[in-house]
């Protein structure tokens, strides 16, 4: 069944952010959701993860597996989040706590969602280190954050992502503070990492350039609204909508300029 969202509402106080937003995400698949600043995607995979900001309420429906969560008690979600659901933000330095190891942060959903002696713990760690590229395992997880560099530090956090082996990953504008090369280098990571785990994706951004790397389907938003979905492929090569063109003409420009190429 995988993710269905239906009629999605968000508010803040009386103000109405996100309207009727529906999509699907079938077990397997991956969706890009894309806009330009202020266009509610954001908010709206918030909503899906139980993370949305104080004040912030949502109506309509986001069931995962037939199972809803909208209303869902804080600690149902905490155990369906890290293990069925994993999830990567724009900024790995907010993500992470500075005072503790690396190994100790991707070691925290494990220690939550299984029943693991010292030694498994520390298997498993080492297991996500490696699954996403971090160079010399052993020495790495006993380092701290400002110890690594940004992508190691970008790596670092899709590790606590899919380290417990989540059924859907949610990835919110998470290579935008990298550079060009490093950027590349974690899009390839996901697109690897979904495939080895036969999971289904969610890859947040504003650049449409990047969605070729990892997605097949998009839905466009503006203004809180889906104005445009389907293959990306056809979105791409025919949009419909005035924004969609002009996310399509931006990204070749940026490619023009030595950019991420679609």
């Amino acid at each position: 069944m995988g993710l269905e969202v239906s009629d999605l509402r968000i508010r803040i106080g009386r103000r109405e952010l996100v309207h009727g937003v529906t999509f699907d995400v079938p077990t397997g698949e991956r969706l890009g959701i894309i806009g330009e600043s202020g266009s509610g995607k954001t908010l709206t995979v918030l909503a899906v993860l139980g993370l949305l900001p104080e004040g912030a309420t949502a109506e309509g429906s986001v069931r995962w597996n037939g199972r809803e969560l909208l209303g869902l008690p804080d600690r149902d979600l905490a155990l369906i989040r890290g293990k069925e659901l994993g999830v990567v933000f724009q900024d790995p330095s907010s993500a992470l706590n500075p005072i503790r190891t690396v190994g100790a942060q991707i070691g925290e959903s494990l220690s939550i969602h299984y029943d693991l002696d010292r030694r498994e713990l520390r298997q498993r760690v080492l297991a996500a280190a490696a699954r996403v590229g971090l160079p010399d395992p052993e020495e790495i997880v006993r380092r701290y954050p400002h110890q690594l560099s940004g992508g190691q530090r970008q790596r670092v956090a899709i590790a606590m992502a899919v380290a417990s082996g989540p059924r859907l990953l949610v990835a919110d504008e998470p290579t935008t503070a990298l550079d060009v090369t490093v950027q590349a280098g974690i899009l390839r990571l996901f697109d690897d990492l979904v495939g080895t785990l036969g999971s289904s994706l969610v890859f947040v951004t504003h650049d449409i350039a990047l969605l070729g790397a990892v997605t097949d389907h998009v839905v466009v938003m503006a203004d809180g609204r889906i104005v445009e979905s389907g293959r990306l492929d056809t979105v791409v090569d025919d949009p419909r909508e005035a924004i969609t063109a002009g996310l399509v003409e931006a990204a070749r420009v940026a490619a023009w300029d030595g950019g991420p190429v679609a």
